[in-house]
């Protein structure tokens, strides 16, 4: 009997902490743990681990070993080398990048280091027009994280929807477009793209979506309401905590 009231207790004071009716946390996925924690990461990719929370974004993109990942635009490599080890070795990582940072080394270098590094063997830099891209696999996903707002530079001169369309052939039947970027203010216009380097994640919706593409949803990781969306995202106050959207595409089929 006092066993069964010791049993009883500890169910409550469990239930107690996580809330009543509330489901266990899940389990971290493996693969995605073990990639976070790899040795060959950088210390300076770790340290903004708790600003960029990677667990959680792969596991929304739903990350697994043995795919095949397309990283639109990876800046430094911060997702790349995480990429790298949760697909694995039997999985695919390509690298794109324009067609002017492929013929400028020094800005290629981030990215090509990481291709020529044992660590990443897995790793395949993509040299593209983002409007009439190609992989050498159809991919399970492709990502973009804070990079779609560069699409709309003025410098830039993009045809966007003919980048989502491509993305969109680049993919396998249900393959997933996830878009991570710093929200701008509802209804912002697109010069906030030059102006503060923002986007208003409704005009990104509708972009994606004209590409065939369906919305399955967002992940509220990375939002900061205390974030009023009028500062440059470069701005020191504001640096690394802008209010960010990610949302999930998925390709039918």
């Amino acid at each position: 009997m006092a066993r069964k009231l010791l049993c009883l207790t500890a169910m409550l004071l469990t239930a107690a902490s996580t809330g009543a009716g509330a489901a266990p946390a899940a389990p971290a996925d493996p693969a995605i743990a073990a990639a976070i924690a790899a040795p060959s990461r950088p210390a300076e990719d770790r340290a903004r681990d708790v600003d960029r929370k990677p667990a959680e974004m792969l596991a929304f993109a739903e990350v697994a070993p043995r795919q095949v990942v397309g990283e639109l635009l990876p800046g430094r490599g911060y997702f790349t080398r995480i990429f790298s080890a949760a697909v694995g070795p039997k999985g695919q990582v390509y690298a794109i990048i324009s067609q002017s940072q492929a013929s400028d080394s020094a800005r290629a270098a981030p990215v090509t280091s990481i291709a020529a590094d044992p660590a990443y063997p897995n790793v395949e830099v993509v040299a593209a027009d983002f409007a009439a891209l190609t992989l050498p696999r159809q991919a399970d996903l492709v990502w973009t994280s804070q990079n779609y707002h560069d699409l709309h530079l003025a410098r830039s001169k993009t045809d966007v929807a003919a980048v989502n369309r491509a993305i969109f052939q680049a993919l396998k039947p249900g393959g997933l477009f996830i878009v991570v970027d710093h929200a701008a203010a509802p209804g912002a216009p697109l010069t906030v793209a030059d102006s503060l380097h923002r986007i208003d994640p409704a005009i990104v919706r509708q972009e994606v979506e004209a590409a065939g593409f369906r919305f399955e949803g967002e992940s509220a990781v990375l939002r900061n309401p205390a974030d009023d969306h009028t500062a440059r995202v470069f701005d020191p106050a504001i640096r690394g905590k802008t209010d960010q959207f990610v949302y999930k595409f998925r390709k039918p089929g």
